[in-house]
């Protein structure tokens, strides 16, 4: 397949009085024709950063980085009518309407005004073009801003959170707006932070942290790569749930209780769960292997996964527990 965006070493360092903050150290990206590619990374690990470079809005320190075969920044002039984005959080003018917001944006891109019509339709804008921008609410002026993206008919579309403030049924549309400009030939580069949604959309997926790469490929393969050691536990009936969980905390276990079980994260062996909860003659009657989803590798590999007790600051990774797991 032929590769629509690369960015290879990428480097982006900012000096201020604390020091030398390296935003991006070497940060490499592939997007193959065709795709919905997830760009996902915890907050301050250089997500917007490598997007804002790559539209030529910051200058980098060093590396290369290459959209539709054209290096950038020196030739973004040539691929930028090509190119439809949003990063971060779109204004409008509040007084304009959707349709005259999209038809001055449509004049100054030399765009057929017929656009403006046909991308309204798109985003389910089409009832409320006439209306002001100023009596829209947030999920409304995010289906505006990928309206605007879409104007020029783009090969290439990134777009940053565009699901934010969509409500549950706006964010299945938009996951299937995707999935079908994927499906003429656009390539889609989606950055967010639902994983449940990026799991279901992104044929290959690339995660950052503290500005590097830590995994890439084809969503199945990153999962595939990276097994759960997590177990569900279910309890004999009228069996105290809260004093099992206590004891295997106490034994240093990672435990989330849902409502009638509770899960153990780092249960690299199982069968110290059954030993342990047996000695105080507490008895397990489910004991099952949970699969490994997009959220749970993400946490693994950015090292973001809460810890009881801890308060995780921006910019700062959390101490992940050892790959052998615990009752090992």
């Amino acid at each position: 397949m032929t590769a629509v965006l690369e960015i290879a070493g990428l480097q982006k360092t900012y000096r201020s009085r604390k020091g030398v903050r390296r935003a991006l150290d070497g940060f490499d990206m592939v997007v193959e024709a065709g795709q919905v590619h997830g760009f996902l990374g915890p907050n301050g690990s250089g997500k917007t950063t490598t997007l804002r470079t790559l539209l030529g809005l910051i200058t980098p320190n060093g590396g290369r980085m290459a959209i539709l075969g054209r290096e950038v920044p020196a030739h973004l002039s040539e691929v930028a009518g090509q190119v439809g984005a949003i990063v971060e959080s779109p204004q409008f003018f509040g007084n304009f309407t959707a349709q005259d917001t999209l038809s001055l944006l449509a004049e100054a891109g030399d765009v057929r005004k017929e656009r403006v019509t046909a991308v309204l339709e798109l985003v389910g804008l089409r009832d409320r073009a006439k209306d002001r921008v100023k009596t829209y609410s947030l999920g409304m002026k995010q289906r505006l801003a990928v309206a605007s993206a879409l104007l020029k008919e783009p090969k290439l579309l990134i777009l940053d959170e565009p699901a934010n403030g969509l409500d549950p049924g706006g964010i299945r549309e938009m996951r299937s707006l995707m999935r079908n400009l994927a499906e003429s030939g656009m390539t889609v580069v989606l950055s967010s932070h639902i994983l449940g949604e990026i799991q279901l959309i992104c044929d290959s997926v690339t995660i950052i942290s503290a500005g590097r790469r830590v995994a890439a490929g084809s969503v199945a393969d990153v999962l595939a790569s990276h097994t759960s050691s997590g177990v569900k536990v279910r309890l004999e009936p009228g069996v105290d749930m809260r004093g099992a969980v206590e004891l295997l905390r106490a034994n240093g276990a990672q435990v989330t209780v849902e409502h009638d079980h509770f899960t153990v994260g780092n249960a690299g062996n199982p069968a110290q769960i059954t030993r342990i909860l047996a000695e105080r003659e507490i008895y397990v009657s489910e004991l099952t292997p949970t699969a490994a989803d997009l959220e749970s590798v993400f946490l693994q590999l950015t090292g973001t996964a809460p810890v009881e007790g801890r308060n995780r600051q921006v910019d700062q990774s959390a101490v992940a527990a050892p790959t052998g797991g615990w009752g090992q």
